[in-house]
Formats: structure tokens, C-alpha cells, sequence
């Protein structure tokens, strides 16, 4: 069981993030790192972006509160290399995002290419470690799970994480919701340094949430969603838990070939009508945002869709992939 004083990292992490956030708004509004709110009929109105970097810092802090607990008080330092190699993916993760945000996603932001080979450099710490275990589905993958399946799973995680967003409160709530469940799978497959871990992340989301929902006073930015991604991937590697975590994304890999579909040029975003009410920009959709548009308008007798109605719907989408993953993995 959790030692109670573990509970410091989860209260820790959530008040960073909920006293940092309002700080970083106004500084952002400041210095011009503001984005337009897109499914709003006021589309010129701006909002704070990369609130995401806050979630970073409180989560790092969590995590070194927890080491720190742990060398000081438990009198133990099992798994603290897997977690400061951990805490580095996730930060070469978010620098990279913060990199792809301050380009700006109007302007392209990287490149396909060059992102691609920072995320490979964030998973080289779990590679150096050679973190989790390579014997999958009773396949003996020796040196190609170090060298090819993490650099995949940590690439694929991060940069996907991202194709499902652009609505108020979407990535933040898929976080809270994914890392949840990862954190009660960890823990019932004896994981509990990795559940706690996750619990950090799921807390400084929480406190994030507050800010980042419809609508939103801030926006998450890449910095937030190659982070969460990142740890995703990294939960489901030092975890021994690929085959559910791969199970818990569904809707990232339905979003990814629906973008695919679109060739990576189609955005998630809806066609605004005056009262705020949505409607599916294109013929053929590309992405759930726009199934999910689609479906309110047809199930809601004459009501419209809405951005938080979308969000809500994708959200009960995650928690029966969830509830239907550990039926058949636990």
C-alpha cells in the first residue's frame, strides 16, 4: 500500500500548477504568446497559450518530491534511475513541443522531419537504461526492443497524443482520463512507484483542467501534449503493460487514420456558426472531432452541437475503451 506521506508529490504538483497557471497567463498576454480561440464564433479573441509548460515543471517537481521522499524518508532508492530517466524524456518531450509552439502551428511549426529526431533523442534515456522488458507476447525481442520499439513507442505516443486536440479542455481531460487508467493498471500489476507516478501527472492535469476548460483561460499547447504522450509510452514500457496502454489509445490511432485520411493537412477544427453551434467543416471527416460533431447534431432533436458537448462525448468514448480494455486485459 501507498505510505500516506506519498500523498505530498500528488498535493504538490496540484498546487504548483494551480498557483503557477494564473502567473503564466497574464505573462503570456504580455509578451504575445496568445492563440485564437477556433471554435469560438469570436475566433479573434485570444487566449493564453503553452500551459502546458507549467504542468511540466509541477510535474517534475512531484516526481523529485517523491525521490526525495524516498531517499530521505523510506530509506530507498529502488527505481530512482528509471525515474529520473523518465522525468528526461518527458522534459526533452515538452522542449520540444515548446520549440513547435513558439514556431507556431499557423506558421508549420517544425518540421515532420526534424520533430520526429528530437522525440527519437527524448526516448535515448529509457534506451541507455534498457527500460522494460523485451519479451512481448511470448516474442523474445532482445535488442530490437530497446533500439526500435521504444524509439517507436515514445515517437509514435508523443506525436499522436497531439492529433486529438484543439477544443477546450479535449487534451487536458483525455490526460486525466488515460493516466488514470494506466495508474490503476501499473498498481494492480504490482507497479506502485509507476502508479504513483502517473497520479502526479494526473493531478497537475486536474489542477490545469480548471483553466484549461470551456471555456479556456489558457491553452495546453505541444509542450503539454508530446509531455503527456511521452509519459504514456513511458508508463506502458517500465510498466510491462503495452498491450492495454495500446488498447487505452484506440482513439488516437482511429484520429491518426482519420488524418492520414486527410493527409495530415486537415484540421480538427469546426465550421462555427453564429450562436457557437457546430457543424462539420468538410464532406468526409478527419477526425473524431468532427464524428463526434456529427453525431450530436443528429441525436440531439433539433438541439446543436457544441464544443464541451464534443469534448464530453469523445471523454465517455475514452471511459468505455477503458472500461472495456481492463474486461479484457485485467
Amino acid at each position: 500500500m501507498f505510505e500516506k506521506i506519498l500523498i505530498i508529490p500528488l498535493l504538490l504538483s496540484f498546487f504548483l500548477t494551480l498557483f503557477f497557471m494564473p502567473i503564466w497567463i497574464k505573462k503570456t498576454k504580455q509578451i504575445g504568446l496568445i492563440w485564437e480561440d477556433m471554435n469560438k464564433p469570436d475566433a479573434s479573441k485570444k487566449v493564453a497559450g503553452s500551459g502546458g509548460l507549467i504542468v511540466v515543471f509541477a510535474f517534475v517537481m512531484g516526481a523529485l518530491s517523491y525521490i526525495a521522499i524516498k531517499t530521505f524518508i523510506l530509506k530507498t532508492d529502488v527505481t530512482t534511475i528509471e525515474i529520473f530517466a523518465l522525468l528526461t524524456t518527458v522534459l526533452i518531450a515538452g522542449i520540444t513541443g515548446f520549440v513547435d509552439d513558439v514556431f507556431g502551428w499557423v506558421r508549420g511549426g517544425l518540421s515532420s522531419r526534424f520533430r520526429i529526431i528530437l522525440l527519437l533523442f527524448a526516448s535515448i534515456p529509457l534506451i541507455v537504461i534498457n527500460a522494460g522488458e523485451s519479451t512481448m507476447v511470448g516474442i523474445n525481442f532482445g535488442l530490437f526492443y530497446p533500439l526500435v520499439l521504444i524509439p517507436l513507442g515514445v515517437i509514435g505516443a508523443s506525436a499522436t497524443f497531439n492529433f486529438l486536440a484543439g477544443y477546450n479542455g479535449l487534451e487536458s481531460s483525455q490526460g486525466i482520463l488515460i493516466l488514470s487508467a494506466l495508474s490503476i493498471a501499473t498498481y494492480l500489476s504490482g507497479n506502485s512507484w509507476l502508479s504513483l507516478i502517473s497520479l502526479i501527472m494526473v493531478f497537475c492535469l486536474l489542477a490545469f483542467y480548471v483553466f484549461n476548460k470551456y471555456p479556456a483561460k489558457v491553452f495546453p499547447g505541444d509542450v503539454l501534449t508530446y509531455s503527456v504522450g511521452a509519459l504514456i509510452a513511458i508508463i506502458a514500457i517500465l510498466g510491462n503493460i503495452e498491450k492495454i496502454a495500446v488498447f487505452f489509445f484506440i482513439p488516437y490511432i482511429l484520429e491518426t487514420c482519420l488524418k492520414l485520411r486527410g493527409k495530415l493537412k486537415k484540421e480538427s477544427f469546426a465550421k462555427v456558426n453564429e450562436d457557437g453551434s457546430l457543424e462539420v467543416p468538410y464532406q468526409k471527416f478527419y477526425g473524431l472531432e468532427h464524428i463526434a460533431i456529427y453525431f450530436l447534431n443528429k441525436i440531439k432533436k433539433g438541439k446543436k452541437a457544441y464544443e464541451k458537448n464534443v469534448v464530453y462525448l469523445i471523454n465517455l468514448f475514452q471511459i468505455l475503451i477503458i472500461i472495456l480494455g481492463f474486461i479484457l486485459f485485467i
